[in-house]
């Protein structure tokens, strides 16, 4: 299942052309019974980087009428909104596909590579190369790293790290990404220490556990190249239920 609307309608082959192949940043959804978690952070996201990108605002109400046209009778989806540069003001793509749920656990294989301009989910990026390669090397994913080994991100998610009782996630340039900010939410709310700090390579294998989190959902990091993590956890567990937790919000 996929479909496809520019602005409201579906393209002609030339006009989606077009479109993709123009600079564009983008939020990525989960839907579920018509409602999707974070909807005001996914909006907050396109907002920003439309204003950083092209210099104009973004109508939210707008952008939600367009996903609920995309999504017709169609109740659970993947959803992506796309803004990409046009003539006259940023063209808006909506794609529709089937639901997904993050596998676990997760293997990961450290790259040395850095998303240009980070904070924003955009297209101008090659993780997907670094992706296929893990892949065929027999992991799930790649995990992004600088030249001092410093951990950011993975290809697809936020990663973090269980110390002890804490959550610790990644002090380096990544995109701060909507799970992760509904994660943080939820932790504090329930007491649950949160630190950004330093990580490298080679500090993985000394913390209690690491974890993936997208819209797909939380997933367990067993291996980071040679270091072994733990499975399954306390932290883990309680993850899974402040994630839980969110309210979903109508499209």
């Amino acid at each position: 299942m996929t479909h496809i609307e520019i602005d409201g309608e579906p393209p002609a082959p030339d006009q989606l052309w077009a479109t993709v192949s123009a600079y564009g940043h983008f939020t990525a959804m989960q839907v579920r019974d018509g409602k999707a978690r974070g909807l005001a952070l996914h909006l907050q996201r396109l907002r920003a980087a439309n204003r950083e990108a092209f210099g104009v605002g973004l109508d939210g109400e707008h952008v939600r009428a367009l996903v609920r046209h995309a999504l017709g009778d169609t109740k659970d989806a993947s959803v992506r909104v796309y803004l990409f540069d046009a003539p006259s003001q940023p063209a808006t793509m909506v794609t529709i596909r089937a639901p997904a749920e993050m596998a676990t656990p997760q293997r990961l294989r450290s790259v040395h590579y850095q998303r240009p301009d980070p904070h924003i989910k955009h297209v101008t990026t090659d993780q997907g190369h670094y992706r296929r390669h893990a892949q065929r090397s027999g992991f799930d994913d790649a995990v992004l790293v600088g030249a001092d080994g410093v951990v950011s991100e993975s290809t697809l998610a936020n990663i973090g790290f269980f110390d002890g009782a804490l959550v610790v996630w990644p002090d380096a340039p990544m995109l701060h990404g909507i799970t992760m900010q509904l994660l943080e939410r939820e932790l504090a709310g329930r007491g649950v220490f949160t630190r950004h700090s330093t990580v490298r390579v080679q500090d993985i294998a000394s913390f209690d556990g690491a974890f993936l989190c997208s819209a797909r959902g939380i997933a367990a990091v067993t291996t980071v190249d040679d270091a072994s993590l733990p499975g399954e956890s306390k932290g883990l567990s309680m993850l899974a239920d402040a994630y839980a937790s969110v309210t979903w919000d109508s499209i």
